[in-house]
């Protein structure tokens, strides 16, 4: 599968467009004030404890408190509140080699055995705040890298059970046993599988000078306050899921370009020239498709092939999904047999939604009905399969006699939701000719600036309007050169709403004239 990344750069954020085959498959938001990201590190101090539910509530800087069940503690909390203590105090060294280990809590016990109110404590971001929850947290800390996982105060080593084979996992197990610090446990990461002892040394060296970091924040913060900020979500991605499929990344800022470029140098030197600077006048995800397939991809209702689609609706407990045939049909085909179609088809648009809406909890899907038990079947198998290559945990249960599927995956963040239905405009006739009417005006005062280069982005069916000399001898774009003495160029953006429209100068600015 052809893998490529597109990233946009806008004001204060990026965004990550992962497309497979020219598909967008994944799509996230980066911005440069996030806080509360999965991976990030705080010191909170503990406000109240549940033991209703086993839990404390812990104030970490958000406006709710994040909430730390007594089975997130991680079995070594103890050591991590003597650590921090004595971080704090300044008794404590970065070097752990010869920090006395504290012994494991039960995994049983009570939360007020541990932990009690205006204690301080080291926690990881594990759930970001959805809706109207506050973050979810851990006192279980790692520091993931690209082929490792760095777990203090454990000397425990293990190995990715998604590596199969047997000799390749004893190697990195004998590997990861001869690099490891005292004081840490590693996890290796299925990404590892084939690298060499002077890979996992660097990732190592990487992750112990982010420890030394966190170290020197402790020692100075101020409960509440972060300790360790996870990387860039672009690098974090790229972490995660870069691998040999990649064929090309394309940024559109010079800066993030660079940034993106070094990382990729610091983890697989020979794949930095798949890093590619875009610097055209068309926007990065209108020349890629990306804003075409946003707009199809999050609606209410979402189209497939021949004639098929499917309908999603988000609730505050679940996501449900309808699967409809719409207007197929095969000749030749029985009822059952069009009906696995329909649903195999679907099956591979809902395992890239689920991705490319971070869509997560509990998914309820209503397949078109099946009598056969062989055809659930293949549509149990045929899921599971699709949806191998989805980062997120998950479960999926066998279709119901009434053909529903449930699936349970992992929600670490808030959902990815789009709004792609636009507000009619008062009159279907009059507005696009008053748009007309308003775009020439504000042209007619930029070519009054002494502005001589033009460039106008519109939606596709502006555009064409602009650019069609359907009943006309000449079209309007070009008379509006003609009369006002500029280079005007007319650039479709997918993305724009039909009455949107924006006036660029020649060095990408915006043009904003005051009224």
């Amino acid at each position: 599968m052809r893998n490529e990344l597109v990233i946009h750069s806008r004001e204060n954020e990026a965004v990550i467009a992962l497309l497979q085959d020219g598909k967008l498959t994944e799509l996230h938001t980066e911005s440069d004030d996030d806080r509360f990201s999965v991976g990030d590190i705080y010191v909170g101090r503990v406000r109240k404890l549940a033991k209703g539910l086993n839990a404390a509530f812990v104030d970490v800087g958000y406006e709710k408190d994040a909430f730390l069940h007594y089975h997130d503690l991680g079995p070594q909390v103890n050591s991590w509140l003597s650590f921090l203590k004595r971080t704090q105090t300044g008794k404590q060294q970065n070097n752990i080699t010869n920090f006395q280990f504290q012994p494991l809590i039960d995994k049983n016990g009570s939360v007020d055995d541990v932990l009690k109110p205006g204690q301080n404590i080291v926690v990881q971001i594990a759930k970001e705040p959805i809706s109207t929850k506050g973050p979810r947290i851990t006192s279980e800390i790692s520091l993931a890298g690209r082929f490792i996982v760095l777990v203090p105060f454990t000397n425990r080593v293990s190995v990715s059970q998604k590596i199969r084979d047997r000799k390749e996992k004893d190697r990195l197990k004998k590997l990861a046993i001869n690099i490891l610090p005292k004081g840490f446990g590693l996890i290796v990461r299925t990404v590892a599988e084939g690298r060499t002892t002077a890979e996992l040394e660097a990732d190592l060296k990487s992750l112990l000078k982010k420890w030394r970091t966190m170290h020197r924040q402790l020692k100075k913060a101020k409960a509440p306050a972060r300790a360790l900020s996870e990387m860039d979500r672009a690098s974090a991605f790229l972490r995660d899921v870069f691998n040999d499929s990649y064929e090309r990344i394309v940024v559109d800022d010079q800066e993030l370009f660079q940034e993106i470029k070094d990382y990729i140098e610091s983890i697989a030197p020979d794949k930095v020239d798949l890093v590619k600077y875009f610097g055209g006048k068309t926007p990065i995800f209108q020349q890629f498709g990306v804003d075409r397939q946003i707009k199809s991809s999050f609606g209410r209702s979402v189209s497939m092939t021949k004639g098929t689609y499917l309908i999603i609706e988000h609730t505050e407990a679940m996501h449900v999904i309808d699967v409809n045939s719409g207007n197929r049909s095969n000749q030749g085909e029985s009822q059952e047999d069009n009906a696995l179609a329909v649903n195999l088809i679907a099956a591979e648009e809902i395992a890239r939604q689920l991705r490319l809406r971070d869509m997560g909890g509990i998914i309820v899907i209503d397949f078109i009905d099946m009598h056969k038990g062989e055809n659930r079947k293949i549509l149990h198998e045929k899921l599971k399969e699709i949806m191998k290559s989805d980062r997120a945990k998950h479960k999926i249960l066998p279709p119901s006699r009434f053909g529903l599927v449930e699936i349970t995956r992992q929600r670490v963040r808030p959902e990815m939701n789009i709004p792609t239905r636009e507000e009619d405009p008062d009159s279907l006739v009059e507005a696009p000719i008053l748009l007309i009417n308003d775009i020439e005006h504000e042209l007619q005062r930029i070519a009054n600036k002494g502005i001589k280069q033009v460039f106008l982005h519109v939606h596709p069916f502006i555009a064409a309007y602009l650019t069609s000399t359907k009943g006309r001898w000449i079209s309007i774009r070009r008379r509006w050169q003609r009369e006002y003495k500029v280079k005007l160029r007319v650039i479709e953006r997918d993305a724009h709403k039909t009455l949107e429209y924006h006036f660029f100068d020649a060095d990408d600015k915006e043009i904003r004239l005051k009224k």
